[in-house]
Parts: structure tokens; C-alpha cells; sequence
């Protein structure tokens, strides 16, 4: 039986918001009803972000809905998270988050091959409104040159 990566959440809006610099992959530290929303597709990351706090890394405003079918053991839904990583990465991502200006954005939230419960994270830096103007200036010229192609070559 063969599994595929099942991705939950998509965090699109950072890379509209965010210069990405770099991606590291973390598990996440889940309850049982958790899961089993997260399986169901039920997660927000919205306004979420991550932070190194006492040496472990955190994440914060990631929305899992709870469970219709739980009951008084049901999760809290923006309850901090701990992701899991190595030591060593955390202490060097944390020299890094100390930089002006950058900060720790989860970018999606999937399921890998064995099941396991995952988030990408991003290290990024804050566009500014003259960067995101660019940037769908850019993607605009890009589209339109796209078009170009397509109808010189079926002509």
C-alpha cells in the first residue's frame, strides 16, 4: 500500500506577505482528537507563526477545529503547539530569528508517507506594500507573456 504526502492546511497568503529565505520541515506535538480533525481536514494557519521559547519551538494561532465527534475531552482550538526538532536546529534557527526582521511562518501542514503529522516552516522576511506591488506587477507581465506563447503557437 502505497501513501502519498496528504496536505491539510495551505498557508498561500505568506508567500504573498513574506519573502521566503528558507523551509525546514517539524512534527507537531498533537492530542488524539487533533489528529483526527487534522485528518478530516479541519486546520486553519491563518495568522499563524512559530517562536523558540526555553530552548523548544512553539506554534501559535494554528486553528484545529474540534472534533464533532469528541467529547469532554475535546482539544482547545488555538492552543499553543510544540513542534519537534532537532536541538541543534533550534538553537540555530533561533540565532537567526534574532536578525531584524525575520520571523518563523508554517507554510503547510500535511500528512507524510508514514502518516505522520507535519509542518513547513518558513524563516521570512515582511514584504513591504511597494514589494507586493512588484511582485503582482511581475506576475501579471509573467501571465501576459504566458498568453503571448500560447496563441503564437497555435497560429
Amino acid at each position: 500500500m502505497e501513501r502519498k504526502i496528504k496536505v491539510v492546511a495551505d498557508n498561500r497568503r505568506a508567500r504573498y506577505d513574506y519573502f521566503i529565505l528558507e523551509t525546514y520541515e517539524a512534527g507537531i506535538a498533537l492530542t488524539g482528537t487533533e489528529v483526527k480533525s487534522l485528518r478530516k481536514g479541519k486546520a486553519s494557519l491563518q495568522d499563524s507563526f512559530a517562536r523558540v521559547e526555553k530552548g523548544e519551538l512553539v506554534l501559535y494561532d494554528l486553528h484545529i477545529s474540534p472534533y464533532e465527534a469528541g467529547n469532554i475531552f475535546n482539544h482547545e482550538p488555538k492552543r499553543p503547539r510544540r513542534l519537534l526538532m532537532h536541538k541543534q536546529e533550534i538553537m540555530r534557527l533561533y540565532g537567526k530569528l534574532r536578525e531584524k526582521g525575520l520571523t518563523l511562518i508554517p507554510l503547510k501542514i500535511y500528512f507524510n508517507e508514514r502518516g505522520l503529522a507535519k509542518v513547513e516552516l518558513a524563516l521570512a522576511k515582511g514584504k513591504k506594500l511597494y514589494d507586493k506591488r512588484e511582485a503582482a506587477a511581475e506576475r501579471d507581465a509573467q501571465r501576459e507573456i504566458a498568453k503571448a506563447l500560447r496563441r503564437r503557437q497555435k497560429t
